[in-house]
């Protein structure tokens, strides 16, 4: 919006022609304006009109250069729509980005250090399946003990229901979560509590249903990569600068316009460009230097490929660290990235399961997990048999732990198993307690799913909500994904597989805040309560400050984990677990350090139960030398 009125820009190389539609309410009935828009250069077609402000609802006529659809011409949406009331397929409206009262000016955000994550989806975190909705629970957020919420994509997507992923209008918040102002609000309540947001964002494709944009700007895609997904998206061809425009002002229109704390990137390992200055490294140097630096903002990763380039640090260790890119230069670098290789070890060790790519842990899960939380990636160039034995990852134990975000359940994770099952519905409660106190304590990042932390009985189920045309692909296609596995090889399991178009999918997925009353679940919350208020008090004020090569682990034959870490502050922490089936007696230690956590561990024996985990402190001291070897005696384990 401007002083002479509302600008509508365009771009379309793809069209000989664009004419704005204005759509307003008046007292006879909806009035509709066609204004020819002027073509001009760069094939952006602009126009600015007085009498337009918010609320105006609009589309753009595109006159395609080949004949498709009627007389060659079609009505679109606006690809950068802050709004679209009703849906992705009818008109944009426009907003007023000056309009909202924020009251959050004192808000700077958090040190990454202080970061606990609660990822959460908006349309099943809650019952009213709002933005509203979740600012109704964020002092329950507070009170748990997290730090931020990190939002799945609310990207405008077809339908009433969707993950997130398949969004089409990157710029605008889904109608059904509610209007802008709704998402703004939430925010701004948030940092009220102290919360920062995190928004989960989607750089790497398209959804396949009310993208518009291969229509009337074909040069957005390139046939010269591809992806899951069809025709990758064009980051390093001709006219690949307004692609990249476009993706770079929707990270800076989130944290700029929205007040959010940081972005995360859904798989850019499917961003793929072989420009001389990779897309990454330029969106991390446009926030850097285009974002109030006082602000402490946080871009995150998702990244199978394990490339720990983009996570370098400086000498400061904190916001705006420097790292070599591959073009040679110096960049602004990302802050973390999820860590799926933990996640994947405590999996295995927790359930059993050795199926697809838990297969690459299933062999030495405890090497994984020790490997993971002294130096972050488990797969650092080795190579991997699930993915046709191709060397996977790259060095990373120089990189401090905070780099990495550790968690035992996520969307993926759990939404990903053919019925949707929590870690809590698979494995011994025993387990999961052991898992959750290793990575809720582990000096790295961790990141709670919503219901995780009361086990919660719903499953997350993949769901969405696509037209006719796609509707029984979508099906057909989700069941025939599990078909490699044994126990879904004939059709008639695999049809028992949820259909995510049904919307008793979607509704079955939501959180069942009432099963908060049992017992179980009340105990299953004080205990990761308890858990969060250690990390708080015992291990946050020590991270500051904490460098790469800052760790050391051993695995025991018996079947025990030991890992020192050097925290910030100079102390050691150190973790003790008892993965096995089997009793473990501990050797008196030289020094007394303080206990900070201990499960199942029989007092004044020393002796470990299986599943036990040893959290304690000593500050501060040298890093100890490994300990002597766990050897089997008298039906009982010793380990130092």
């Amino acid at each position: 919006m401007t002083d002479q009125g509302v600008r509508f820009r365009l771009w379309a190389p793809s069209c000989k022609a664009v004419t704005l539609c204005l759509t307003s309410k008046q007292a006879d009935g909806q009035h509709e304006q066609v204004l020819p828009m002027n073509g001009g250069a760069g094939a952006w077609f602009e126009l600015t009109v007085p009498e337009a402000g918010a609320g105006t609802r609009y589309r753009f006529e595109v006159t395609l250069r080949v004949d498709e659809g009627p007389d060659g011409k079609i009505r679109v949406p606006d690809p950068a729509s802050r709004f679209n009331p009703e849906d992705v397929h009818r008109a944009s409206e426009v907003i007023d980005p000056a309009a909202f009262a924020w009251q959050d000016a004192a808000w700077r955000g958090r040190p990454w250090e202080e970061a606990i994550i609660y990822e959460l989806h908006v349309g099943t975190f809650s019952p009213e399946g709002t933005f509203d909705g979740v600012t109704r629970r964020l002092d329950y957020l507070a009170e748990l003990g997290v730090t931020a919420i990190e939002l799945m994509p609310v990207a405008d997507f077809p339908g009433a229901r969707n993950w997130g992923y398949d969004g089409v209008l990157p710029y605008a918040p889904d109608s059904r979560y509610g209007r802008p102002e709704d998402l703004k609000t939430l925010v701004q309540a948030a940092h009220a509590r102290g919360l920062m947001v995190l928004l989960d964002v989607v750089y790497n494709h398209f959804g396949p249903e009310g993208n518009y944009l291969h229509l009337y700007a074909r040069e957005f895609f390139t046939e010269h990569h591809h992806t899951p997904w069809g025709a990758a998206i064009n980051f390093d061809g001709p006219d690949s600068r307004q692609v990249r425009e476009f993706f770079i002002h929707n990270a800076l229109y989130w944290l700029q316009e929205y007040h959010l704390d940081g972005l995360r990137l859904d798989a850019v390992h499917a961003i793929i460009d072989d420009s001389s200055q990779h897309f990454l490294v330029e969106l991390a140097e446009r926030v850097g230097a285009e974002i109030d630096p006082q602000r402490h903002v946080h871009l995150i990763l998702e990244n199978d490929a394990n490339q720990a380039r983009y996570l370098g640090r400086g000498g400061n260790g904190g916001r705006g660290g420097r790292y070599s890119g591959r073009d040679g230069g110096r960049h602004d670098r990302y802050t973390a990235q999820w860590n799926d290789d933990i996640h994947h070890a405590l999996h295995v060790l927790a359930t059993g399961e050795k199926d697809g790519y838990y297969a690459d842990y299933a062999d030495d899960p405890m090497r994984h997990l020790g490997r993971c939380l002294a130096e972050g990636f488990a797969y650092q160039g080795q190579v991997s048999a699930y993915r046709d034995h191709a060397p996977r990852g790259e060095d990373s134990a120089h990189l401090p732990p905070q780099a990495f975000v550790s968690f035992l359940q996520c969307h993926d994770q759990v939404g990903n198993r053919a019925f949707g099952e929590r870690i809590t519905h698979i494995a011994q409660d025993v387990a999961v307690r052991a898992a959750a106190s290793i990575y809720l304590l582990a000096p790295g990042i961790p990141m709670l799913f919503m219901g995780e932390e009361f086990a919660a009985p719903a499953p997350f189920l993949f769901f969405c909500d696509f037209g006719a045309e796609l509707r029984d692909a979508v099906t057909q296609g989700r069941r025939r994904e599990f078909a490699r596995f044994a126990r879904f090889a004939d059709a008639g399991t695999q049809a028992e597989i949820p259909d995510p178009n049904e919307e008793k999918t979607f509704l079955v997925s939501k959180i069942d805040w009432d099963s908060l009353h049992e017992e179980a679940h009340a105990g299953w919350l004080g205990y990761y309560r308890d858990l969060l208020k250690l990390r708080k008090d015992c291990i946050v004020p020590r991270l500051a400050g904490m460098g790469g090569h800052s760790a050391r682990f051993e695995v025991f034959p018996a079947g025990v984990l030991n890992v020192d870490w050097r925290l910030g502050d100079g102390s050691t922490l150190r973790l003790l677990a008892n993965f096995s089936d089997r009793i473990i007696r501990r050797a008196a230690a030289a020094a007394q350090p303080e206990t900070v956590f201990a499960s199942s561990v029989e007092a004044g024996t020393g002796l470990l139960a299986p599943w036990a985990v040893v959290w304690t402190l000593e500050r501060p001291a040298p890093i100890p030398g490994p300990a002597p070897a766990a050897t089997a005696e008298g039906g009982a384990s010793d380990v130092q």
